[in-house]
């Protein structure tokens, strides 16, 4: 779906902060279809990216513990 996103799992290499946001960010984008959204997009636009970003950490701090 996403092919710039780069493969976050990686056990000797934890993603960083800043990787993290990253994809989140071209997620929304692709799901959303916006690059950068309207000032009255804007806020529910940043609200998914912190909320994919999060999803994202849980889902991968999950995965290093079961290794």
């Amino acid at each position: 779906m996403c092919r710039s996103i780069k493969t976050l799992h990686n056990a000797e290499v934890p993603a960083t902060q800043e990787e993290i946001r990253a994809a989140a960010l071209q997620y929304v984008r692709k799901v959303s279809g916006y690059r950068k959204p309207s000032k009255v997009n804007e806020a529910a636009f940043e609200r998914a990216v912190e909320e994919v970003a999060e999803a994202t950490r849980r889902m991968l701090e999950g995965l290093r513990r079961q290794i």
